[in-house]
């Protein structure tokens, strides 16, 4: 479906963060195929519910066939079809454990300014592909998507509210907890 998954690594990175949360509610933005919608259930609590939201009906079509086939009851995945920065602000205010951003990098500022009206405190944003290939930490690199993540590593490093943490896991998860 010309849709790049998730590897092991990072899905087990994401499985981890969403156990240790012990999250009950669950972001993703940026369905694909519902791979790592997979690995986020496997660490939710059995009645933690995960919304997805991707702008690509087909993905989200085969996304629930995947979960039926890997036995997820229906009430434990919302699918939403729609541009993210669109839906976004339909959900709850301080509600969500975990927001995971896997979508347009080059929205990724949007994402991590609509994440953090969502999570509640304590809660978790987690950006996949921070690095680029590479590219972010290079500074003769100076494309407009390497510098958008870049900027976006610097904001999250300098925002007062925010723990962050990067991942050298896949090709790199920017982490942060809003701090209580």
């Amino acid at each position: 479906m010309g849709v790049r998954s998730v590897g092991p690594g990072t899905g087990a990175a994401l499985r981890f963060v969403a156990a240790a949360l012990d999250s009950r509610a669950v972001v993703e933005i940026g369905t694909g195929t519902g791979v790592s919608g997979l690995w986020l259930l496997r660490g939710m609590r059995p009645d933690g519910v995960l919304t997805t939201v991707d702008i690509e009906a087909e993905h989200q079509r085969q996304a629930r066939l995947g979960f039926t086939d890997a036995g997820v009851p229906a009430q434990r995945a919302r699918t939403i079809a729609g541009a993210a920065l669109e839906v976004l602000p339909r959900l709850t205010d301080s509600h969500y454990d975990l927001v995971l951003c896997d979508a347009d990098p080059h929205e990724s500022d949007a994402y991590l300014d609509e994440a953090l009206r969502l999570l509640r405190p304590g809660g978790v944003v987690i950006l996949v592909d921070a690095l680029a290939g590479g590219r972010v930490p290079d500074p003769a690199q100076r494309d407009t998507l390497t510098t958008t993540l870049r900027d976006l590593g610097q904001r999250v490093r300098e925002d007062e509210r925010l723990l962050p943490l990067l991942l050298p896991v896949g090709d790199g998860l920017l982490c942060a907890r809003l701090q209580p």
